[in-house]
């Protein structure tokens, strides 16, 4: 599966949504919006730690800082800069740590991108989380959107409990295993119905701060 291919994601799209009616509504919702394509190597890792737990917008805010900072977001870069400049960019303490943390580990030989791109998805995402400041959400992102994997699923995101819970009709948001469960059915194109989820619930969250 090309997810970078729109005509394939829209089919993609199609498949699930015929068995699975919450991707149905997702769909209906927000439609397939073209795959999301960040860089490979650490400059796609960086942004998607600097994304962490933030609104795309303040997130966007940040990290166009950070190009600005430095010519090319790389380790030697990074690891050059001083932490009150890269603070300065809007970085928590803790972000600037975990930047580091992987230009460190790229430095060393411990995290190879060009290994972690060849593995399959549990070996890639084992050798990125055996790195400081990577955590499972931070993997499963890189995946799926610097390396075009199309089953991955990050089932620790707030936002797609969130999503499911709207669709589903729930009174309470599933658990990470609760959603990871319910994620079996859309195997082998989980990212695919990730993807759709985000995309509904921004439609619905825009949606309803025009009437607000």
């Amino acid at each position: 599966m090309n997810v970078e291919n729109l005509r394939s994601l829209r089919a993609a799209a199609h498949r699930l949504a015929e068995r699975c009616p919450v991707i149905a509504r997702a769909v209906a919702i927000g439609g397939t919006p073209p795959w999301r394509c960040d860089e490979v190597g650490y400059p796609g890792l960086a942004r998607t730690i600097v994304y962490q737990q933030l609104s795309g917008r303040a997130a966007a805010t940040i990290w166009s800082r950070v190009q600005a900072l430095l010519p090319v977001v790389s380790p030697s870069a990074v690891l050059a800069a001083s932490s009150d400049d890269l603070r300065g960019c809007g970085l928590s303490r803790g972000k600037v740590e975990h930047l580091r943390s992987v230009a460190e580990a790229v430095a060393s030989g411990a995290l190879n991108f060009a290994r972690v791109a060849s593995a399959d998805d549990e070996e890639a995402r084992a050798e990125l989380t055996a790195v400081r400041g990577v955590g499972p959400w931070t993997a499963d992102v890189y995946l799926m959107f610097s390396l075009r994997r199309p089953d991955v699923f990050p089932h620790g995101d707030l936002g797609l409990a969130e999503a499911y819970r709207l669709l589903a009709d729930l009174t309470e948001r599933p658990s990470p295993r609760e959603l990871l469960e319910f994620a079996e059915t859309w195997r082998p194109a989980r990212a695919v119905a990730a993807h759709l989820l985000w995309s509904a619930l921004n439609v619905s969250r825009s949606a309803a701060e025009g009437q607000g």
